[in-house]
């Protein structure tokens, strides 16, 4: 795969595969065409150059693969129905009067990705199987950075895509778009899905480079899209805050060679001052409407440390404060990692450690962050031998190059 290629696959995959599955109503299909028209275009492309709308010559190509395949296969009367599909844009959903009054409550989602992502959402499937077809079918994910993102084993991962693809077929929900009316219900799995994306492209779990702006941006388009969808949503407004804020730093985050930078260590003067701004309007925003949610008080958090012209400036008692609130509402070995952070930056190391070692691992002695904070805490109160083993344990975990520098040298300097 060239470059260019790998690029168009990383922008266009999510949208190419939401195109075909409206049209198709078929997941499996859609996926199975896409991944033909993606090798098509391997083969072809070095020879014939990119074409001037690569998108559109994927989302055609696999669209011609899929009228091919089900003609071979015209025989079967299902397939039947799903080449009908094609010759029509949409499909009508069944009419119940009560659900159409409620649907001229809410605007009709335009967006291909977003529509396809509440339709994952759907009722028969738990929330981290929604949030996982949803990552890997319109966010364009592999298994293995779904599973990062999920701290769970790749074959764990892969085993509850299968499943939920199945479920949903059994379901017949890859062949109904879902209502708007039911759009609020499915809100949950639509954000946290939008949320992994956006961290994804934050700090990429593979490749040469720390970040993934292309899915950064895309994960920011599809929150402003959602908060024009559902601007009476508060988790809504405040994931797009949390992202923006969180966004205004990247700037800062890597030096010219290529280095990762620690927020401490930021030159705060690079932030981006337009998404600061719009950010922070959000949280006030949420503020006003005081009925905080998760993603409302992570962008507070994120509000709290804009609001720092220096590092040694920021008002940790706000922000340990706000991670009991969160912590009261999402009580996950996650939110009191982050926590323990805070407590050491306002307390000192040896209460970060204490209140570290009162977390319930669970997952966590997979995950990254843990020992890499671990370890820095334990280098600061002068335990030496234990947060080298540490760092080798973040370090082992990390496949991100620039991260795993960046851990090497802070080992490499105790």
């Amino acid at each position: 795969m060239t470059d260019s290629l790998e690029e168009v696959f990383r922008r266009e995959t999510g949208r190419c595969t939401a195109s075909l599955i409206r049209v198709l109503g078929d997941i499996d299909l859609a996926e199975d065409a896409v991944a033909e028209a993606f090798a098509i275009a391997a083969a072809q492309w070095p020879r014939t150059g990119t074409p001037p709308n690569p998108g559109g010559w994927i989302t055609t190509t696999a669209r011609n693969r899929a009228i091919d395949r089900l003609r071979r296969e015209s025989s079967r009367s299902d397939r039947h129905l799903a080449a009908h599909r094609l010759h029509i844009d949409s499909m009508e959903p069944d009419h119940d009067p009560e659900l159409d009054r409620l649907d001229s409550l809410v605007d009709v989602v335009a967006d291909d990705q977003l529509r396809l992502m509440f339709l994952c959402a759907h009722p028969a499937l738990a929330v981290d199987a929604q949030v996982a077809l949803i990552l890997r079918l319109l966010a364009g994910l592999t298994t293995e950075e779904i599973a990062e993102a999920f701290v769970v084993p790749e074959a764990t991962l892969a085993q509850r895509i299968v499943r939920a693809k199945r479920k949903l077929h059994d379901n017949h929900a890859s062949y109904r778009i879902p209502r708007p009316a039911e759009l609020p219900d499915r809100l949950k799995a639509v954000l946290a899905a939008i949320y992994l994306v956006y961290t994804e492209g934050h700090t990429a779990t593979s490749g040469q480079t720390l970040t993934r702006n292309d899915l950064s941006t895309e994960a920011i388009r599809l929150g402003r899209v959602l908060t024009e969808l559902m601007p009476d949503e508060p988790e809504a407004v405040g994931l797009l805050a949390l992202m923006l804020l969180t966004e205004a730093r990247r700037s800062a985050r890597i030096r010219a060679d290529g280095t990762m930078v620690r927020l401490a260590d930021q030159d705060r003067t690079l932030w981006d001052s337009a998404f600061l701004s719009e950010g922070q309007q959000l949280v006030r925003a949420c503020l006003r409407r005081n009925q905080p949610g998760p993603f409302q008080i992570q962008a507070a958090i994120a509000a709290v440390h804009s609001d720092a012209p220096t590092a040694e400036s920021t008002d940790w008692s706000q922000i340990i404060a706000l991670y009991d609130h969160l912590y009261s509402l999402r009580p996950t070995p996650v939110v009191a990692l982050n926590r323990s952070v805070a407590i050491a930056e306002l307390y000192g190391p040896v209460e970060g450690l204490a209140a570290l070692a009162q977390i319930d691992l669970g997952s966590l002695d997979d995950y990254q962050p843990y020992h890499a904070a671990r370890a820095d805490l334990l280098a600061r109160v002068g335990h030496r031998d234990e947060a080298v083993a540490a760092y080798d344990r973040a370090i082992e975990l990390t496949n991100n190059p620039v991260e795993r520098n960046f851990l090497g040298g802070q080992q490499a300097s105790l």
